[in-house]
């Protein structure tokens, strides 16, 4: 497999404080790869770096070979990068159908025409409708968002991010807040998306056990800087990995 998504000696400096520091990172196609480290290791100023969510210091970020490091968020977004949030993006007010239908009309280059009747827009419908089945919300397309559990706005969220269909998805934390018994549902549906739409995905995770049973790959972040990567059983045998990370945060369970 070839990298979809690469990084070559990312920075980012907030004054005296390097939040990531000359991390290089190879992601590849198809896989699922997992980013991990404790709070403050520089995780999510990483993904908002490679998203354009946030402007790099210096280093240089690839997709698909192209260098996007200049790029906004919205223009990686039209690439084919999908990114979530550690806090629930939706518009609450608006039912699921609306939300995801809004999702996909977005990237269609009518997101201002808000007067216009959606029964024209033939196309974002049956989008939105296959969205729907896909994440296992077709039976509640007629609820309001704010009314839905936890778990479910969590999918609802993930619909948004798979509406203009992109290739690779980020996920900041996408079991937070969840009860426990929600997150293998979640990580199945995430499994299956990827498998089934030969998607890549990037995860952050603090869950331990959802990361060592899903990942490809996993880079483990410290104090900014990259401190080992490989696949969940060499990082699991990294004395290194265990003495400074894993023993803590297993301990720790899902906690973010």
């Amino acid at each position: 497999m070839s990298a979809i998504l690469e990084t070559r000696d990312l920075r980012r400096e907030f004054g005296a404080l390097v939040a990531v520091a000359d991390m290089s990172v190879e992601v590849e196609q198809g896989s699922l790869h997992s980013i991990i480290g404790p709070n403050g290791a520089g995780k999510t100023t990483f993904f908002n770096l490679v998203s354009g969510t946030l402007p790099a210091t210096s280093g240089r970020v690839f997709y698909k070979g192209d260098d996007i490091t200049e790029l906004p968020v919205y223009k990686t977004i039209h690439r084919g990068i999908g990114r979530s949030f550690q806090i629930t993006n939706i518009f609450p007010n608006l039912t699921v159908h609306e939300n995801i239908r809004l999702a996909c009309q977005a990237m269609g280059g009518d997101s201002f025409k808000l007067f216009r009747s959606h029964r024209r827009f033939t196309g974002y419908l049956e989008r939105t409708g296959e969205v729907l089945e896909q994440v296992g919300l077709t039976s509640r397309a007629l609820q309001l968002a704010r009314t839905l559990p936890h778990g479910d706005q969590r999918k609802l969220e993930l619909g948004m991010i798979l509406a203009p269909d992109p290739e690779v998805l980020m996920l900041d934390e996408p079991t937070a807040g969840m009860a426990a018994e929600q997150v293998p549902e979640l990580m199945s549906l995430i499994q299956q998306i990827q498998e089934s739409g030969s998607k890549t995905v990037v995860l952050v995770e603090h869950n331990m056990n959802v990361v060592m049973r899903v990942s490809d790959r996993i880079t483990v972040m410290h104090q900014g800087s990259k401190l080992a990567e490989g696949t969940p059983e060499e990082i699991a045998a990294n004395d290194a990995v265990r003495t400074a990370y894993l023993g803590e945060l297993y301990e720790e369970g899902t906690a973010s």
